[in-house]
């Protein structure tokens, strides 16, 4: 199929796939995963397995500003009155559901296939498994956080475990791998040590880039004084640093989490925070119908048991070692009580953990790689609206999702105005503020401004300081 005939197809289809979710008080996410499901190659086969491939490039940008949003969140004010509990969290969440996962696993593996043996192979199958499934997938979180508004302790602990989840993860699956190497006898398994390692010297190496990019951001934007070239700018070093991970083999991710944090607690660079709002709402349609077309359907019908359990279990253990992790770290009662179920979307670090494991233990590959994806699919189906519901319960969002602001004037004297049209995105600067003007974007007061003057000029000044 034509490149830009599926990229036409992704967005339209998509866009009809979101309504419809959206008028069964659905997460628009949860419509662009299921068009992408029914649009793709063992499905309806409409977009073939090469387009998708062609498309690769879209997924990397979209994760890079995710990761990068995720980045501004992270205010070190807000995140240092939280630092204890939001450290006990992120140990405790992802150690319970590889614990529990890799035991589960390894008793119950036998059913699915048997004739194998236990030391060498069903407990290497969960240990993998395991370290797999304790990761988050943080587009998900990031994208029903931003279509929701939601604000509150919550949402910040919410933000900031899942920037330091996919990190972690990786730790213990380094560990993993080595324990199962020493399981099967292979010889030539590297030490422990050097396994460990291993990431955490590429973490550190992602971490870096990421602050690199961000000094060169902010050398530049003295430069850039529109908000045209601002939004150039800011998504051009976004791409860049994702792209130089993806060139020399770390996580883009993380760098650009380490980018957006930079940004986000600089004084100077914190109104760029906000930029990239108007180029979200395609990145989230074009990458979640993506993330749809890549589940493989007869994975799925293969491994949908073993999947269930692995789903079921997990759920078990994040909710288990968030409420530990909460209680360890004092966090405030309504983060111990939701947090768990918020946790719970998989993506692309667990298939990409399944596929390293695979190829090293070619014997349990196509169980673990088959397994993963229907897990997945299992995953990104239910917990969107598990995650949506949960920000509800917690009283951080509002029950009704939000609407488009009225291009006609409205009725009424300025300050109402303001009020009507007032949105509070999640960002650097919506957390722990009640002055709209405040907790406002840049672009977002822009646009607001520029609507004022020329719509409704009469309303009173666009400016909400000038009320006060």
């Amino acid at each position: 199929m034509d490149l830009l005939l599926a990229l036409g197809l992704i967005l339209v289809v998509g866009l009809v796939g979101a309504l419809i979710s959206r008028r069964f008080r659905l997460p628009t996410i949860t419509g662009y995963i299921v068009v992408g499901l029914i649009l793709g190659p063992t499905v309806s086969g409409v977009i073939q397995s090469d387009a998708v491939v062609q498309l690769e490039a879209v997924t990397g940008i979209s994760l890079g500003v995710i990761a990068y949003i995720i980045g501004t969140s992270l205010r070190f004010d807000v995140v240092r009155s939280l630092g204890k509990s939001i450290a006990s969290i992120t140990l405790f969440e992802s150690f319970s559901a590889f614990a529990v996962v890799a035991v589960v696993l390894s008793f119950v593996t036998v059913y699915f296939m048997p004739g194998l043996g236990f030391r060498d192979s069903y407990v290497p199958f969960g240990l993998m498994m395991g370290a797999a499934a304790c990761a988050t997938a943080p587009a998900a979180v990031v994208a029903i956080v931003r279509e929701y508004r939601a604000k509150g302790p919550l949402t910040t602990t919410l933000l900031a475990v899942v920037a330091l989840d996919d990190a972690v993860a990786v730790i213990i699956f380094a560990g993993a791998l080595a324990a199962s190497g020493a399981l099967v006898g292979n010889a030539h398994a590297a030490s422990m040590l050097t396994v460990v390692l291993t990431p955490v010297l590429h973490i550190g190496e992602s971490i870096g880039i990421g602050v690199a990019c961000a000094f060169g951001l902010g050398w530049l934007s003295r430069l850039v004084r529109t908000r045209e070239l601002t939004l150039v700018l800011v998504l051009g070093f976004v791409i860049l640093s994702y792209g130089i991970c993806e060139a020399i083999g770390v996580s883009g991710i993380m760098a650009n989490m380490s980018l957006g944090v930079v940004i986000g607690n600089s004084r100077r660079l914190r109104q760029m925070a906000g930029t990239l709002e108007d180029v979200e709402p395609v990145l989230y349609a074009m990458f979640f119908v993506l993330s749809g077309l890549h589940f493989d359907a007869t994975s799925f019908a293969s491994a949908g048991p073993l999947a269930a359990i692995i789903v079921v279990v997990r759920i078990a253990g994040k909710y288990v070692g968030t409420r530990i992790g909460a209680w360890v770290g004092r966090a405030e009662p309504q983060v111990g009580a939701h947090l768990g179920l918020a946790l719970l979307p998989e993506a692309g670090v667990s298939i990409g953990l399944a596929l390293i494991a695979a190829r090293d233990f070619p014997e349990l590959a196509s169980a673990m790689v088959s397994a993963t994806l229907a897990s997945v699919i299992i995953n990104e189906l239910i917990t969107p609206p598990l995650l949506r519901s949960t920000l509800v319960r917690a009283g951080e969002v509002r029950v009704e999702p939000p609407r488009e602001e009225p291009r006609e004037p409205v009725s009424g004297s300025g300050v109402e105005k303001e009020q009507h049209e007032h949105n509070v995105p999640v960002g650097s600067t919506s957390f722990g503020t009640s002055d709209p003007y405040i907790s406002e974007s840049p672009w977002t007061r822009s646009q607001r401004a520029r609507r004022s003057a020329s719509g409704d000029r009469g309303a009173g000044p666009s400016n909400p300081r000038s009320h006060s």
